[in-house]
């Protein structure tokens, strides 16, 4: 019987130069634990250089022979005058897709132009930044894969073509969160092709990487100032005393897209035995050395599931949440929902990013599905959270609203068509799509003011005690070393 979990172990060392935390969700006295300046505008810290930016979900990924597209969706791909309402928020750069599965999915000889023509020449006019993305969450038309190696050359001619069709754009992600993306299509066996392998996942991983390599060499061919935002979900993994050594392994893992385009991964980094041993030749991962894609800004898309929790005890979780290595059976939760202490939270996990790469740092993805007051209080940390780390000494330049106009069926994962909306700044139901009391939030930060809603002064779900789902882990707030 599940009586409560054992204490939870502690993750791999954290650099010295990730900032403190505060007890993660009440004050020792018991009061609601606040970020600095919760609730006090007169001492909310003044952050400037601190940009807000925008971002439309526009995931195209394939299920099977069906490729499910969130623009046409949430109705985004009809709708253009969604950019004016986007940028009357006060919103001047924007995260925003010219996808190479929908504008040339019969070949670059084929390519349909119209709608970025329409979207990009939209954007230049009301005066806000795109950020080009090329590829998210999918794996390319029909006839290439993320295990075909022709990938990575016809994303790099796609992107080529994009450059020299809209010479003016700067800013670039050839490919969003290839390690989400190899994860979901090579080990859990979500979307195309539906491996669950490590050969598979190493294999989608290394291939989503070099895409990414050959597109910014083909964009900066013609444009040599262009540069690369580079995606990817941040997270931290925590268990139980039994698994430590699986949560070392993930904890090394959830760099791996950042450290191939850095030129880190080397005989003597962490995951080099795996991914040799899952069949990557040592030749592949030598070309990153030799020829290094550095980001310009290292995007950390993050989310309040974005740190997990793994627990052998399988009697305690439902069936769906039960996995496993191979060696141990385990699920693998949230861990807000399970781990005592809490996560260590958005602020120590850009200052781990800071003191590993240092180079400037973005959020890139900022969003809750549920009621816009929560949506309120989770922006709103996680601008304090940049906050705070920024303060700390990293240099965070962003933050950034996501799912502007909602998503559709992300709670599945994209892996079925349940119609389940959810409403970002924008709730496109019932005809023409009308502001959320998020809106108004993002209007404030975009001027530089301290939202106002009454919402931000309660905590969020994720700061109270009712946040369980399952028996809390017996462990304290993260201490960060």
């Amino acid at each position: 019987m599940c009586k409560g979990a054992p204490p939870a172990a502690a993750p791999a060392a954290v650099p010295a130069a990730a900032p403190e935390r505060a007890p993660y969700f009440v004050t020792e006295g018991g009061a609601p634990w606040t970020p600095a300046g919760q609730n006090d505008a007169v001492t909310w810290p003044d952050l400037p250089g601190l940009e807000l930016w925008g971002g439309v979900e526009c995931t195209v990924n394939r299920v099977g022979d069906r490729f499910l597209d969130q623009l046409e969706r949430t109705g985004h791909a009809a709708r253009p005058d969604d950019l004016d309402r986007i940028a009357a928020l006060g919103l001047r750069t924007l995260r925003y897709p010219v996808l190479w599965e929908r504008t040339a999915p019969r070949g670059l000889a084929a390519a349909d132009w119209r709608w970025a023509d329409d979207r990009l020449g939209r954007l230049r006019r009301l005066g806000v930044r795109p950020v080009v993305g090329l590829v998210h969450h999918g794996s390319g038309p029909r006839g290439t894969s993320l295990l075909d190696s022709h990938f990575a050359t016809g994303l790099a001619r796609f992107a080529g073509a994009v450059a020299e069709r809209y010479p003016w754009v700067e800013d670039y992600t050839p490919v969003n969160e290839p390690l989400t993306t190899a994860r979901f299509s090579g080990l859990y066996g979500h979307w195309h092709p539906h491996r669950r392998d490590d050969t598979a996942f190493a294999r989608a991983l290394v291939v989503q990487c070099r895409a990414i390599a050959l597109a910014m060499r083909a964009v900066r061919s013609v444009n040599p100032a262009a540069r690369l935002v580079q995606t990817e979900d941040l997270g931290r993994t925590w268990s139980t005393p039994a698994l430590a050594y699986q949560v070392d392994f993930e904890n090394e893992r959830r760099w791996i897209t950042w450290d191939l385009l850095t030129g880190r991964v080397d005989r003597g980094h962490a995951l080099w035995p795996f991914l040799v041993g899952a069949g990557v030749g040592e030749d592949e991962l030598k070309a990153f050395l030799d020829a290094p894609c550095p980001p310009d800004v290292v995007g950390v898309n993050h989310y309040a599931t974005s740190e997990r929790f793994l627990d052998e005890r399988l009697e305690c979780y439902p069936a769906h949440l039960h996995g496993g290595n191979g060696r141990d059976r385990y699920a693998d939760v949230a861990a807000v929902r399970a781990l005592a202490g809490g996560p260590a939270g958005l602020a120590a996990l850009l200052g781990e990013a800071w003191a590993r790469y240092r180079l400037p740092l973005a959020v890139t993805e900022v969003h809750l599905g549920g009621p816009s007051d929560e949506q309120i209080r989770w922006l709103v940390e996680a601008w304090d959270a940049a906050g705070e780390a920024r303060l700390s000494g990293a240099d965070v330049r962003a933050v950034t609203v996501w799912a502007l106009v909602g998503s559709v069926d992300w709670p599945s994962l994209l892996t079925r068509e349940d119609g389940l909306y959810e409403p970002g700044c924008f709730d496109v139901r019932g005809g023409a799509p009308r502001e959320t009391p998020l809106a108004e939030a993002v209007r404030a930060l975009a001027a530089g003011r301290r939202p106002a809603h009454p919402a931000l002064g309660q905590p969020g779900w994720w700061r109270r005690p009712d946040r369980f789902v399952y028996p809390p882990a017996e462990a304290g707030s993260p201490v960060l070393a």
